[in-house]
């Protein structure tokens, strides 16, 4: 099995990820990557292929940082350090610089005991599942090292804080858009805890921060995107407009509205959306979501003519699809953004501020811009212990899908997943009711148990 999941190589510090491991990458990734950059030209005066690598608050990632820039730096790869920073500035740095390639070294909204490593390509892009397995190929691998003058420099790179704020900042419009607004910031004490109340202030909002504080043992311990309990409160206690979740690396973020009411992924795309298209941005009036995406969300697009592209889950392959078609909005309900005229992945505080420019310019709060969707109940079944991979064939699970359907009548839909990873299959069912979507899917996941059993 790939060491690669769904977004690079994670797993327990010092345990999985050790820092042999992340040695080994940095020298197969710069192989690789070097290798594949395309052909725009090379910076006047730079005679070495050139790394980016940032990194979340994790104590793991000092030890992990010093040994993947000591296999890019072997490779002959010169290395800038950015340090704490979030993946969408790692990405950001990674294109503005023309670096060969970037690494960020997160496990995003896992606990702190975990940790990662992402590897972006020239342009600040996630890698293709074919680089991925060229660099896993290519670990331990024999090969010619440089030495002397051919070994990379490792540098501190400048004030990347301050480089990354004015590019957020600067995506939106006019001077001090988010005036008079005032907003409860969930950093989940990780990789945004000093940018993102910047650039929010920067922008004009009154900002009070949260899970600010980082001491290396506690990104997201009870904070952040996956436990919104604290955001809700602080939101309330002081009056808020609105509050937003990031989590560790913060390429994702979830709201709740002045009353600390949740607003999911699916409803920031559609305020997103509908701002966008109310201003001929929004390109063939698309935007692309992700097959877990609620029926709520494409019902609202399409009473206001946006159509809804839908991909497999996952934020590289939303990107894949708005890159194939050209789209420039995209996300997951899960809180991955992206804002493709500005970023090149997800980006929470990104999409946090330009949240609150809709805000602003529409003087309607966030309930109110949130209300387009209404959410269809949504029910989940694992069902484990089965063979995945005739979720898709067998024909009385088909039959029993199709029944289901045409039982619902347009008015809910059906969704069978097989795991990437494990011997379970995900039956989703969405419904007028909780009760009705919890029988269809009761039912069906029944199904599945007596046909695929192993």
């Amino acid at each position: 099995m790939s060491i690669f999941g769904t977004d690079g190589v994670r797993g327990l510090a010092n345990g999985q990820l050790t820092a042999d491991l992340a040695l080994g990458l940095g020298v197969a990734a710069a192989r690789v990557l070097v290798a594949h950059t395309d052909e725009r030209p090379t910076p006047a005066g730079r005679t070495r292929p050139l790394a980016v690598v940032g990194r979340d608050t994790r104590v793991s990632g000092q030890f992990l940082e010093h040994a993947i820039v000591a296999g890019l730096a072997s490779a002959g790869v010169d290395v800038l350090r950015l340090r704490v920073l979030p993946t969408p500035g790692v990405a950001f740095l990674t294109d503005r610089l023309r670096a060969d390639l970037g690494v960020m070294i997160s496990a995003s909204h896992n606990p702190m005991p975990d940790n990662g490593i992402k590897f972006l390509a020239r342009g600040g892009v996630k890698l293709d599942d074919a680089l991925e397995d060229e660099i896993e190929a290519r670990l331990g691998e024999q090969w010619d090292r440089p030495t002397g003058a051919g070994v990379g420099r490792v540098t501190p790179y400048g004030p990347p804080v301050e480089e990354y704020a004015a590019h957020l900042v600067g995506t939106l419009d006019g001077e001090r858009p988010l005036a008079g607004l005032r907003v409860v910031l969930d950093c989940a004490h990780g990789a945004a805890s000093v940018v993102g109340p910047k650039a929010l202030a920067d922008a004009g909002a009154e900002v009070i921060a949260i899970g600010a504080a980082p001491d290396g043992l506690n990104i997201n311990a009870g904070v952040g995107s996956t436990h919104l309990d604290h955001l809700r409160a602080a939101v309330v206690e002081h009056g808020a407009d609105a509050g937003f979740a990031l989590d560790g690396d913060a390429d994702r973020c979830l709201a709740v509205d002045h009353a600390g009411e949740d607003v999911d992924g699916d409803q920031i795309m559609a305020i997103l959306a509908l701002a966008l298209q109310e201003r001929g941005r929004l390109v063939a009036d698309t935007l692309v979501a992700t097959v877990m995406s609620n029926l709520g969300l494409i019902q609202a697009l399409d009473r206001a003519g946006v159509a809804v592209r839908q991909a497999a889950v996952g934020d590289r392959y939303v990107l894949e699809e708005m890159r194939a078609g050209g789209f420039n909005l995209g996300g997951e309900q899960s809180g991955h953004v992206i804002l493709r005229d500005h970023a090149t992945t997800g980006d929470g505080v990104l999409t946090a501020l330009h949240v609150m420019q809709r805000m602003a310019a529409s003087g309607r709060s966030l309930a109110e811009l949130a209300s387009v969707v209404t959410r269809l109940p949504q029910v989940l079944v694992n069902v484990a212990d089965v063979d995945k991979g005739r979720a898709g064939s067998d024909p009385a699970l088909l039959s029993a899908v199709a029944a289901a359907e045409e039982d619902l009548a347009g008015s809910g839909r059906v969704l069978l997943r097989p795991s990437g990873t494990e011997a379970l299959v995900r039956v989703m069912v969405e419904a007028p009711t909780s009760e009705k979507a919890s029988a269809v899917a009761a039912s069906l996941a029944d199904v599945v148990r007596e046909r695929l059993a192993l």
